[in-house]
C-alpha cells in the first residue's frame, strides 16, 4: 500500500488507516506496509514501525506484511526483529539494490532475513540492478523460513522454471499488476497489487475467475484493466514529492521543494 502523507510532509497515520480498511473492503487478503510502492527508502525506521502498529490494529484478522529489505543485510536483519515484534504476520525484502552482489550472496542475504521471520522475496532486476536466478530462487525456497516470492523480472520463463521446481507451500506473487495473469497461467499464487488502491474488486475478479477456469473473463478483465495498470506505472517512487491527493484520494509522496503533476 501507498504510504499517505500530510502537506507538510509528515507521514500521515489516520490517513493510512482508512487506506488500509478500504484495500482489506475492496478485496485484497492482507496488505504490505512500507515496501517500495509505499516510498520505504524516503521513511525512517521508526515510522515503518509506527505504520505496522497502526495497520495491524486498523485491519485486524488481516495479513500485515512489513517492508523491511535493503541493500544492507544487518540493517535489513534488525529492521526486520523490530517489525516482527512490532506484530508483522510476514516480511518483505527486496534482492539487494545497487550492490549487485553474486546468486550467493543473494542467497546469504535471505537466509539471514528468513532467520528472523516468514520472508517473502522481491526479485525485482529493473531496480536492484541484478537478477535473483530461478536456480537461487529455489535453492532459497528449501529454507524454513522463506514462504514466496514477488516476481518481477520480466521472464515468463524463469517464473515458471520457479513455479514448476518450487515446494508447495511456497508461493510465487507477480510484482507487476500486468503480469498478474500470466503468473496465474504458468502456476503463480497471487500479486502484491498496485492497481488495488483503484480496482482491487476488479482484480480479485480477475483471479477468481480465473481459478474456476473462467479464461474468457479471466482475460476480458485483465485487458480492461491495462489502462488503469499503465497510469499507475507512470507515478513516482520514493521521493517524498508534495503531491495533490492522487486517485485513491491520498496524497502518497512527499518532498519539502518539488510539486508533481496529478
Amino acid at each position: 500500500m501507498i504510504t499517505p502523507f500530510k502537506s507538510d510532509g509528515a507521514v500521515d497515520y489516520q490517513a493510512a488507516e482508512k487506506l488500509a480498511v478500504m484495500l482489506v473492503a475492496d478485496g485484497s487478503d492482507g496488505v504490505v506496509v512500507a515496501g517500495t510502492t509505499g516510498e520505504s527508502p524516503a521513511l525512517s525506521d521508526d515510522e515503518k514501525i509506527e505504520l505496522l502498529k497502526v495497520i495491524k490494529k486498523a485491519v485486524p484478522g488481516k495479513s500485515v506484511v512489513a517492508g523491511t529489505g535493503s541493500n544492507d543485510t544487518h540493517h535489513s536483519v534488525k529492521l526486520s526483529e523490530r517489525a516482527m515484534k512490532a506484530g508483522a504476520d510476514a516480511l518483505l525484502a527486496v534482492v539487494p539494490y545497487y550492490n549487485k552482489p553474486p546468486q550467493e550472496g543473494m542467497y546469504q542475504h535471505f537466509k539471514a532475513i528468513s532467520d528472523v521471520g516468514p520472508t517473502i522475496m522481491y526479485n525485482i532486476q529493473g531496480r536492484t540492478a541484478i537478477n535473483m536466478t530461478a536456480a537461487t530462487t529455489l535453492r532459497c525456497a528449501q529454507l524454513p523460513g522463506i514462504i514466496g516470492v514477488k516476481e518481477a523480472s520480466g521472464d515468463l520463463d524463469q517464473i515458471g522454471l520457479v513455479c514448476g521446481g518450487k515446494p508447495a507451500q511456497f508461493k510465487v506473487w507477480s510484482g507487476d499488476d500486468s503480469w498478474t495473469l500470466p503468473v496465474l497461467a504458468v502456476g503463480g499464487y497471487g500479486v502484491i497489487c498496485v492497481v488495488s488502491h483503484i480496482a482491487g474488486h476488479s482484480m480479485k475478479k480477475m483471479i477468481e475467475a480465473f481459478t474456476k477456469a473462467d479464461n474468457q473473463a479471466a482475460a476480458e478483465i485483465h485487458q480492461g484493466l491495462l489502462p488503469v495498470r499503465t497510469r499507475s506505472r507512470s507515478s513516482p517512487r520514493s521521493t517524498r514529492w508534495d503531491s495533490p491527493p492522487d486517485r485513491s484520494g491520498f496524497r502518497s509522496s512527499r518532498s519539502p521543494t518539488t510539486s508533481s503533476s496529478p
